[in-house]
């Protein structure tokens, strides 16, 4: 499974993650297109602005792998800002996805406002996403 450095781990001040630690013994976690409704809480709606602006900050339209990303959080956006590339294997680390970013712009135009942007702090949580992505060896890092 492929590990995304520097990809913010989780949506600071909240427990939405982003990212996954390790791969899954059984198989990766089936990606599953979710409708998302009105009545979602603000903030799951802020988590999926979040989660989509870190992926356009690091992969913008480029086709990239699942890899350590959360199937929950992509699921909020498969089919409709995320795109398969080819045909979709839901059960495989090493899908490859895309933004499209046309469909970003309509659904989360605020990612888009330039200066008035949300900022989600994500220079802040540095220290954090450092300890995410340390080796899989089970030694505590010093």
């Amino acid at each position: 499974m492929l590990k995304h450095r520097g990809f913010p781990g989780r949506l600071p001040s909240t427990d939405h993650q982003f990212v996954i630690r390790r791969a899954n013994a059984k198989g990766a976690t089936p990606l599953v297109a979710r409708e998302r409704y009105r009545d979602r809480s603000p903030s799951d709606r802020r988590a999926d602005v979040g989660f989509l602006a870190a992926l356009i900050e690091h992969f913008g339209d480029e086709p990239f792998e699942r890899g350590n990303l959360d199937a929950g959080r992509l699921s909020w956006l498969l089919g409709r800002e995320v795109v398969a590339v080819g045909k979709l294997d839901p059960r495989s680390y090493d899908q490859l996805l895309r933004v499209d970013l046309a469909r970003a712009r309509a659904s989360f135009p605020e990612i888009f406002a330039g200066e008035d942007a949300p900022d989600f702090g994500w220079e802040q949580d540095d220290d954090e996403q450092d300890d995410d992505f340390g080796d899989d060896s089970g030694e505590e890092r010093r």
